[in-house]
């Protein structure tokens, strides 16, 4: 039995789906008793960042997916590591021998280029606690989410043609939430990453602009990249409503990446035996996030 928290997330959704596939019996964690979970899945209501909540849940559990968002948003991040470690020594003495742990790419970078910890997902915390927990334990560290296009330009695409962004040669190589997944249930079923943080990225390096042709061919619809001022970004993104540390560390990043080298890892592919999926795939399969 495989315990997953964030099963009803992006990537928590995948990995449950998968683990079924392989045949495993998942109980997934879920604060909403009204969920909906694939049939087969043992659901359990619970509150990983309150770990007595899953008591319970851990019986005849042998292996553990930790997710940093189910353990709390915004929270102070010595109460993330402390609560994480909770968890994993209740798992530990109900028998579990292995945890995996959804981290992030740039965990040691500085903190103003960690986008996601400035809201309040502390990933660094979440890793730390499952290296020390005394489990076999694997880090997952994934880069850039090819979903994050949808946060980023879904409404502009949405009412127009044009995409507006700062630093138009900006490299990414997007990354398929479903093979972050698949590296996670491969973590899980077998031991070869035991001790280690692989570094996931997607196949190849594009830059916003081929992002968003591929985007455009996948709604059948020409769309065209303009670039603008820093600040004529940040005001953007600010009028939609996130919040200013945010925007900055992730135009920090976009900065930062003008065609660096080295941004493809090779280790999606070597893990899973087979190419990372494409940002062109990826774009047919959300089309309608960019559809009116």
């Amino acid at each position: 039995m495989i315990l997953v928290t964030g099963a009803t997330g992006v990537v928590g959704r995948h990995l449950v789906e998968l683990l079924l596939a392989e045949g495993v019996s998942v109980r997934a964690v879920t604060r909403d008793p009204a969920a909906t979970l694939p049939d087969g899945v043992d659901a359990v209501v619970g509150d990983p960042s309150r770990p007595a909540t899953l008591a319970a849940a851990m019986q005849g559990v042998h292996a553990v997916f930790v997710h940093p968002r189910a353990m709390g948003q915004g929270r102070d991040p010595g109460l993330i590591r402390e609560s994480t470690g909770e968890l994993l020594r209740l798992a530990r003495d109900n028998g579990v021998t292995k945890a995996v742990a959804m981290s992030a790419l740039n965990v040691d970078h500085p903190l103003d280029q960690q986008p996601s910890r400035l809201r309040g997902e502390y990933n660094k915390e979440v890793e730390a606690a499952t290296v020390e927990s005394g489990l076999q334990w694997t880090a997952v560290r994934p880069g850039y989410f090819a979903t994050n296009t949808i946060t980023s330009w879904a409404a502009q695409i949405r009412h127009g043609d044009v995409v507006r962004s700062a630093y138009g040669q900006s490299a990414w190589a997007p990354l398929h939430e479903r093979d972050i997944a698949a590296v996670a249930a491969h973590a899980l079923l077998h031991d070869d990453l035991a001790g280690h943080k692989p570094v996931l990225t997607g196949p190849e390096v594009l830059t916003q602009a081929d992002m968003i042709d591929a985007i455009g061919k996948a709604i059948g619809r020409p769309l065209h990249y303009e670039e603008v001022p820093h600040e004529a970004a940040r005001a953007a993104m600010a009028r939609g409503g996130l919040p200013e540390p945010i925007i900055d560390g992730f135009l920090k990043m976009q900065a930062i990446s003008y065609l660096q080298p080295g941004l493809v890892s090779k280790e999606t592919e070597n893990i899973l035996g087979r190419p990372g999926l494409t940002f062109a795939q990826w774009a047919v399969e959300h089309a309608g996030a960019f559809t009116p």
